[in-house]
């Protein structure tokens, strides 16, 4: 059987959480599709770094642009182009005049993915974002999304009928994360004997809110803690001038983006996520695989992601006293350290094993090309 054609339309292709299963399901689906991969951010492509050699993509720089206003005759070469493809997928909102260009031109089967939100949507959805999807919707054969909030939300606010909705929680392999991290997996760093690691992993970007995190760790009154923020974005230069301001520099890391978070997140003692608005992060899924505790705001899926043991550690975005607070409890504390990140790694290997995600996937991308079992795990 001929591999599938699967064209992929990102408003960014660097690594981050929705690029990370992106790849991981181009990873699983190996020699049984083609991939061409476009992004609206042509210099953000750091994820295909991360693919495996049995994967065949493209990375035109040819494609119509993802941006600009949505004018008839844009949406018409964007859809021609399309039809070049045997399956369509389109994440997020800076991909959804794909969809829109599909709803009135018509096109290949498209399923779209809608995984968060930006800073701009953080604190409520845009109503005219909201009109734009209730008439663009129905061109895709099914909304894929990874929460029970923006599975509500696109019933309720984008009025999509239940049998387009689909919710497939994130997954990943937990069995990869139960090895012990090298000293040395995080470029950079050695951690000294006593030290308490408090690490995130997020894109640097305002709807993560760091500073945040840099004010809540500087507030655990401690000297012995560290803290480590992995990732890249444009924050960078806001971040490190909270930590000049509270004079905690010199105890705060970033080391950029790191590949391959199994290799370095059990490195972390303690892992925080202070973020104004998430879905279903999976960064947290990977923290909970490593066994550790997690303090984290409470938004999106986080309080039922987390043990039963965990959720006490959930708090109010605008609390950052409490915030502080619960790093603290963990710092000073390693046997509850120990006891919710064993509570943590029990709960992700029970709900958040990729194989179920994997399959949810492929049974999709199937059924909307009429080949089911057309998306087959291969070497990756």
């Amino acid at each position: 059987m001929a591999p599938v054609r699967v064209l992929h339309l990102h408003s960014s292709f660097a690594l981050g959480g929705k690029e990370a299963r992106a790849v991981r399901l181009m990873n699983a689906f190996g020699d049984s599709a083609r991939h061409t991969v476009v992004s609206a951010s042509p210099d953000e492509l750091s994820a295909r770094d991360a693919l495996g050699r049995a994967v065949v993509a493209d990375f035109p720089q040819d494609a119509p642009p993802l941006n600009g206003l949505p004018t008839p005759a844009r949406l018409l070469r964007l859809a021609r182009y399309m039809r070049g493809f045997d399956l369509v997928l389109t994440y997020n909102w800076g991909a959804f005049d794909a969809v829109m260009a599909r709803r009135l031109f018509g096109g290949p089967p498209l399923v779209h993915h809608e995984d968060g939100f930006n800073a701009d949507e953080a604190a409520g959805l845009l109503p005219r974002r909201s009109r734009y999807r209730r008439v663009g919707l129905p061109a895709a054969f099914r909304l894929v999304v990874p929460s029970e909030r923006l599975e509500r939300i696109a019933r309720d606010a984008w009025r999509q009928p239940a049998a387009r909705v689909a919710r497939i929680p994130n997954g990943i392999a937990v069995a990869r994360y139960a090895a012990p991290p090298s000293s040395d997996a995080i470029p950079g760093f050695a951690k000294a004997p006593g030290e308490i690691l408090v690490g995130t992993v997020a894109g640097l970007r305002a709807v993560k809110n760091l500073p945040r995190l840099v004010r809540a760790f500087a507030g655990i009154g401690t000297d012995q803690a560290r803290l480590v923020i992995v990732g890249s974005g444009p924050e960078s230069e806001r971040i490190a001038a909270e930590a000049r301001r509270l004079g905690v520099a010199g105890r705060v890391l970033m080391p950029g983006f790191l590949a391959d978070p199994a290799r370095w997140i059990g490195l972390f003692d303690i892992f925080a996520l202070s973020s104004d608005s998430e879905q279903f992060p999976i960064s947290l899924v990977e923290a909970m695989a490593a066994g550790l505790p997690a303090v984290a705001t409470d938004v999106g899926d986080i309080p039922h992601m987390v043990s039963d043991d965990n959720a006490p550690l959930i708090v109010h975005p605008g609390d950052e006293a409490a915030f502080a607070a619960a790093l603290a409890s963990l710092a000073a504390r390693p046997d509850l350290r120990r006891a919710i990140g064993r509570a943590n790694r029990e709960k992700a290997a029970r709900c958040y094993e990729e194989g179920g995600m994997i399959a949810a996937y492929a049974g999709i991308y199937g059924e909307a090309i009429g080949r089911p079992g057309a998306f087959k795990r291969g070497a990756s």
